[in-house]
């Protein structure tokens, strides 16, 4: 039992957390119809996502036994068979199948595009230089539209630029973390594409992406449709958060230096979740203070 808790890979349910963004920003949160709808596409991905995962584990199991962390897993470790990965992600996958049928066709088209990419991603893309990082920040992208799908809301332009900007910073730290790793372990090369990547290129691309992530929220909070929806311009002080979020965890990938796994990095840093919080509770009270105002 516990080597499939592990196989599920929980902690990188976090990442979906992205799907309930739309329904913070579109001032539903707070409705019961909306809330519900949105946790049964959370737990639509977060279902699908292990299901990639044990798939991904699967087609890796021989490079992952020579990686010095990737060894443990329960299919590189022989914990658990092939069979009994399959059989699991199958079952995984029709439960994603019973959660998504009642949900909106958009939803689906968004959740079923996740995993053709990811299979692709499994099995081949990852081998391509910047392509595997773009099909990682797909994710995020497919669970932020999935989750304004869903509940039939639109989303910013800048919103989406902002998580694409997002997505794109993890998944080259992630490969920064991966490059490092191999650098510093002997007899370990790593996967294959790491050899078109450098850390000077890798750490440029960083840059961009933090950029483009702090100008593009913060074009969001003060945009005229923004402003007009929330009836206010307060949003803009939530972008200390951001820039603080991302100054803190540009901090935390040179000191951890080869810690390759961005979920890891941010639930294991006490500073970075309070600021995560901070942010949460400030978007919260500045987007529902009437509501808030009227139920105190």
């Amino acid at each position: 039992m516990k080597s499939l808790l592990r196989l599920l890979r929980l902690p990188h349910w976090l990442k979906n957390f992205f799907i309930f963004a739309p329904l913070i920003f579109s001032k539903h949160l707070f409705e019961e119809e909306f809330f519900l709808t949105t946790v049964s596409a959370f737990f639509v991905f977060s279902f699908l996502s292990s299901a990639v995962y044990i798939i991904n584990d699967i087609a890796d199991r021989e490079a992952d036994r020579l990686h010095p962390l990737k060894k443990y897993r329960p299919i590189a470790s022989g914990a658990i068979n092939i069979t009994q990965g399959v059989l699991f992600a199958a079952i995984l996958l029709a439960l994603t199948v019973a959660l998504a049928a009642p949900l909106s066709l958009k939803f689906q088209l968004a959740a079923g595009l996740y995993l053709v990419l990811n299979l692709g991603y499994s099995f081949f893309l990852k081998k391509v230089i910047l392509v595997d990082v773009f099909i990682i920040a797909s994710g995020f992208m497919l669970r932020v539209l999935g989750g304004a799908f869903v509940i039939d809301v639109q989303v910013s332009h800048w919103l989406v630029l902002c998580t694409l900007f997002v997505s794109l910073f993890l998944a080259i730290s992630k490969r920064r973390g991966e490059l490092l790793l191999a650098q510093s372990t002997e007899g370990f090369e790593g996967r294959a594409v790491l050899r078109e990547y450098d850390l000077n290129f890798i750490d440029q691309l960083m840059t961009i992406t933090a950029s483009g992530m702090a100008i593009s929220y913060a074009l969001y909070t003060v945009a005229e449709r923004t402003v007009i929806v929330f009836g206010t311009e307060n949003l803009i002080f939530t972008t200390v958060f951001v820039l603080f979020g991302i100054f803190r965890y540009l901090y935390l990938v040179r000191v951890r230096k080869t810690d390759d796994n961005p979920t890891h990095l941010f639930a294991t840093d006490p500073v970075m979740l309070l600021n995560v919080a901070g942010w949460f509770v400030a978007c919260v009270v500045i987007i529902y203070y009437q509501e808030i105002k009227a139920w105190l």
